[in-house]
């Protein structure tokens, strides 16, 4: 391992002592609000040494992969550094009064969650299928313990499903990298593209053989289960539910942001031409409507709000799904880049919008001590402050302008038109105007639905300031989308697209 290698993954090690001050922190700091507040300070470390990558300040300029080439630090990667510690620092902010009931586990809480962060970040940075595989296992464990932190039996029972359906994905993605490492001699993503192109292919048959195409379709499935895709789906709801609210909402979005990174990685670099492109388009475009009915067909008849987010963001990874989908390869569009730049600008954007409505759900279930959506009964009267933030996530979730999601939701169905597929777009518009039934019903309880108990909510500071922070991206990046989508541009500027 050479200097520029350890620079190179400079983020990376950054984010793991970080980890380890938290557990030695932990230690001897008895005011545990004390630790969540510095391990969200921290977080300024690995966002300082991101940044110093992203502008070249200090180290080589020109080279951008290390570790033998398995290893990127490009700005694609670099981008998602910056929404996973964005996404880290406000969980950890939302969370500081539920650290405090743990008792005497605050510190194992936030070190779990910030060495998942470590293996997320490593994960989205890794362009060699046996580095992606071991990051993702880095990410699962941790994971699946946070789930299962509240000990009760619906947090147990969260974290077992967890981890016994990721040790399944894991399986069958290990599977695929079998398949394509047998047929092209290489786990370097470039390096199979490379074999691909040269082998012979069959005429008729998609990616040109059998084995790629199985290879394929095990490593999406592989994956899928992070993302809350259909037919991986199934863990979602439960996990929601079980698991402690702060966690839901950090796996809600850093787990399906890290996901959705490196399958985006993976098909543009080492499925990245036209001809396999095309394949695969329509492979996640059955995916996407799949879980867009699916999610939103059962969310309808949720009565726990959990749930309902949870049934919320297999539909809303359907969305993100059709800016993969929509390939230039497709068209004669001269963009060649506005798929993957809506599904980037779309993560982001979701980030902002579904912690905003968890962290509004923290602030209110622990204070109510349900997560029923007649909870939210009168919330209007009993805090209107807790009450117009929820409202603000909640129209963002449904896409009303001039919200982050609805300008998403254009981006990405914009793509879908202009590379062809105008059917998926308009089954995505059809599945907004469904998802509005559940939506709405939220809004309902909120200002049109009478309370048992009409006594104000109080929330404490730091929850309120997490879901404000959150609802001003929502506002703000609704209203000038461009300040994302400049980015996730210059982001795309490494992969073969």
């Amino acid at each position: 391992m050479t200097v520029q290698d350890l620079w190179l993954l400079s983020p990376v090690i950054a984010m793991a002592g970080v980890a380890i001050a938290v557990v030695f922190a932990d230690f001897f700091m008895k005011d545990k609000r004390a630790l969540s507040f510095l391990a969200a300070g921290l977080l300024v470390i690995p966002f300082l040494f991101s940044l110093n990558l992203w502008f070249d300040v200090v180290g080589d300029t020109e080279a951008t992969s290390g570790l033998f080439g398995s290893l990127v630090a490009d700005r694609f990667a670099l981008f998602f550094h910056f929404v996973l510690l964005g996404i880290t620092a406000a969980v950890i902010v939302a969370s500081v009064q539920y650290v405090e009931r743990l008792k005497e586990f605050e510190g194992e809480f936030l070190a779990l969650m910030l060495f998942a962060t470590t293996g997320m970040m490593l994960l989205v940075g890794a362009r060699e299928l046996i580095s992606i595989y071991v990051a993702l296992e880095l990410t699962a464990l941790p994971a699946a313990a946070l789930a299962a932190f509240r000990r009760d039996r619906l947090s147990v029972e969260a974290g077992l499903k967890f981890i016994i359906l990721s040790a399944v994905a894991s399986a069958v993605l290990l599977y695929g990298i079998v398949f394509i490492y047998g047929y092209t001699g290489t786990t370097n993503l470039e390096a199979i593209l490379a074999r691909i192109n040269d082998l012979p292919r069959d005429s008729g048959v998609p990616f040109g053989s059998y084995a790629v195409l199985f290879a394929v379709v095990m490593i999406v499935a592989g994956f899928a289960f992070k993302m809350a895709v259909v037919p991986w789906q199934m863990w979602v709801p439960d996990v929601y539910q079980g698991a402690p609210t702060p966690v839901a909402a950090y796996l809600s979005t850093a787990s399906k942001a890290s996901a959705f990174a490196v399958v985006i990685r993976i098909m543009y670099t080492a499925f990245g031409s036209d001809s396999l492109a095309q394949d695969w388009s329509g492979l996640f475009a059955v995916l996407a409507v799949a879980s867009m009915v699916l999610g939103n067909l059962l969310a309808l008849a949720q009565s726990d709000i959990k749930r309902l987010l949870g049934y919320s963001t297999i539909a809303q990874a359907g969305y993100i799904l059709i800016g993969v989908a929509a390939v230039a390869a497709n068209s004669d569009s001269p963009d060649t880049i506005a798929g993957p730049q809506g599904a980037l600008y779309y993560l982001a954007g979701y980030a902002f919008t579904n912690l905003a409505v968890f962290f509004a759900v923290i602030a209110i279930s622990s204070r109510t001590g349900s997560n029923a959506i007649s909870s939210l009964n009168g919330l209007g009267k009993r805090s209107p402050m807790l009450a117009a933030l929820l409202a603000i996530g909640i129209i963002s979730l449904l896409g009303v302008p001039p919200t982050v999601g609805f300008m998403s939701k254009a981006v990405v169905f914009t793509a879908a038109v202009d590379s062809g597929l105008l059917w998926l777009a308009v089954v995505g518009v059809i599945n907004t105007v469904i998802s509005a039934f559940y939506y709405l019903r939220i809004i309902r309880a909120i200002y049109f639905e009478e309370a048992e108990d009409e006594s104000p909510i109080k929330a404490g500071f730091p929850v309120v300031f997490a879901t404000g922070v959150a609802v001003s991206g929502v506002a703000l990046f609704g209203a000038v989308p461009w300040l994302i989508l400049r980015l996730a541009e210059k982001s795309l500027g490494l992969l073969a697209v």
